[in-house]
């Protein structure tokens, strides 16, 4: 009787394992063609191993992808060595125009400006708060 139960245990447990092992496979998969529909030249990618990159182009009979590094210098890679996408064209884009209008916006009265030293804004306003004398 007890190996009845025990056979039984070892049966679902084995179940168990199978199940979550194709299931995970599945994700893995539907992962990997979402990364490879948002390869597109424009995008900014990082490889496996940490070059960060813009596609240039992609030939798709080879397999191969060339990224531009750094202004002028293109590397060929692998297709699958595309890690993961950073940012998309079309995010660029729309990262692109949210920019503009932030620089356009004008500078809130009595508060610094991003990277303006607070010591700085005193002194020019006359104030003189920060500075310290020996007297």
């Amino acid at each position: 009787m007890d190996q009845n139960i025990l056979t039984i245990v070892m049966v679902v447990v084995l179940a168990a394992l199978i199940f979550f092992m194709f299931r995970s496979s599945r994700r893995r998969q539907k992962q990997q063609s979402e990364l490879q529909k948002q390869v597109v030249p424009g995008a900014t990618v990082m490889t496996n191993f940490g070059v960060f990159g813009t596609i240039v182009s992609i030939d798709e009979e080879s397999n191969k992808v060339e990224l531009e590094t750094s202004p002028g210098h293109i590397l060929t890679v692998h297709r699958q060595t595309i890690g993961r996408v950073e940012t998309s064209p079309e995010t660029v884009a729309d990262a692109g125009a949210d920019v503009g209008a932030a620089a356009e916006a004008p500078a809130v009265e009595g508060k610094p400006q991003y990277g303006e030293r607070i010591g700085d804004a005193d002194a020019e306003q006359g104030n003189g708060a920060s500075k310290k004398t020996d007297e």
